[in-house]
């Protein structure tokens, strides 16, 4: 990242990109605010030169809604997975991997808002839809399904 630094400039998109790890690694180490705040310069610099529509501009909007949520920031963090969502189904399309990666990335925020109703819908689509874009053998068809009926057991639990 350094080296990017001086040779590209700090907001040259390679720069930036690389900026992602470090982020990522305090995000491990639940350093929230070091990890929101390289997040958010990352989103704020990718959005002048590339715009919203580009991967890189994506993941970083996706891992700041990540950080916003493990912090209790939910309205932050539900409003920035929406718009990953949405430009993702523009972009890639309402089927594509990474876009139903954001699908479930809300359905857990409307579970830890006590959304229960809204997540269970939310992650039997996204459930659906992996099913039949990755097959049922796929671990991120599994590990959605797991959830699904983890979550579908609790509201039986609890007489929803």
């Amino acid at each position: 990242m350094d080296c990017r630094k001086k040779v590209l400039g700090t907001e040259h998109p390679s720069t930036l990109e690389s900026m992602a790890n470090p982020a990522s690694s305090f995000a491990n180490q639940e350093r929230w605010e070091e990890s929101e705040r390289l997040l958010t310069h990352i989103v704020k610099s990718f959005m002048g030169p590339l715009g919203v529509h580009n991967s890189p501009t994506l993941a970083s909007m996706a891992n700041l809604a990540s950080t916003l949520s493990n912090q209790g920031r939910w309205d932050e963090a539900e409003e920035l997975e929406v718009q990953v969502i949405e430009t993702r189904k523009r972009v890639l399309g309402p089927e594509h991997p990474d876009t139903l990666t954001a699908m479930g990335n809300l359905a857990f925020t409307f579970k830890s808002r006590s959304r229960n109703k809204e997540a269970i819908s939310l992650m039997e689509t996204c459930f659906q839809l992996r099913e039949r874009v990755l097959g049922s053998d796929h671990p991120d068809t599994e590990s959605c399904l797991e959830i699904l009926i983890e979550w579908q057991m609790e509201n039986i639990e609890i007489g929803v």
